[in-house]
């Protein structure tokens, strides 16, 4: 199933967006998260088990961050399936922001296009934080060769981003920013333990920029990836020779084995109650 159809769908789930709370809803409620895993039952066998589990996160512990979503990109291939990411993402970040959960942009290299913005300066002043812990953590090799890049059309490298994604809103009470220690210095701030994570390349930014899910969960940050809401950059004409949504999968599964869960947006727009 290619990345088009695959974040399509779920479209209805998405459309009513903007509805108030449920009666008797309140904004600090505890969403009721569906989560994917994997454990390796028997330790050092390479067998391993997919197990899902239900983990409460309050609202107001909760922030989703939306990575590298570019209004373009060098590989032609990836900016078509970032297009159908972006529309899709739009009203999930709507819904989330109206039932208050902390949005935060990372639209890497192109801070400056945000620089006189409220939301680009409420990160800069946040008050710095230092981590409460650095875990030391192994970082496995990914299943999928991305070395050449990872672009399936063919294209040359070269910086085509701007700003972030035009369908995707950005509204006042958001952060913006590509790093990760002030991000950090935010979530610290508010109080955020639990990171909802989305955007592109899985393979690449989603797990290795300061602000994602390499570093945050080092410093102690619970991450969650949003999986049909990403993306990685991959060439089945690499290793493991496999179709591209294979690729984004394998991707998934390992993130799921060393480095945090996993849910589907479906599911948390019925934890937010709609």
């Amino acid at each position: 199933m290619n990345i088009t159809r695959r974040v399509l769908l779920g479209q209805s789930l998405l459309a009513p967006a903007l509805l108030p709370l449920p009666a008797g809803a309140k904004a600090d409620n505890a969403l009721q998260l569906k989560l994917r895993t994997r454990v390796e039952v028997f330790k050092g066998s390479g067998i391993w088990e997919e197990v899902r589990f239900e983990r409460p996160a309050p609202i107001k512990e909760t922030a989703l961050l939306l990575c590298d979503m570019w209004d373009n990109h060098w590989c032609s291939g990836a900016a078509k399936r970032v297009d159908v990411l972006a529309a899709r993402m739009a009203p999930l970040v709507n819904l989330a922001r109206s039932r208050g959960i902390q949005i935060i942009h990372s639209p890497s290299d192109v801070m400056d296009f945000y620089k006189d913005t409220p939301q680009r300066k409420r990160m800069q002043q946040a008050p710095p934080a230092n981590p409460a812990v650095v875990l030391d953590l192994s970082d496995p090799p990914l299943p999928i060769d991305d070395s050449q890049g990872g672009c399936d059309t063919a294209d040359k490298s070269h910086k085509a981003w701007s700003r972030q994604h035009a369908a995707i809103p950005i509204a006042e009470p958001d952060g913006i920013s590509d790093n990760g220690t002030e991000v950090h210095n935010l979530l610290r701030q508010k109080g955020i333990s639990n990171l909802l994570v989305m955007g592109v390349h899985t393979n690449m930014c989603v797990m290795k920029r300061t602000f994602a899910i390499r570093q945050m969960t080092k410093w102690g940050i619970r991450c969650m990836l949003i999986r049909d809401m990403t993306d990685s950059m991959y060439d089945p004409k690499t290793r493991p020779f496999v179709a591209h949504e294979r690729g984004t999968e394998l991707v998934v599964e390992h993130i799921e084995k060393y480095w945090c869960p996993s849910l589907v947006s479906g599911d948390l727009v019925r934890a937010m109650g709609v």
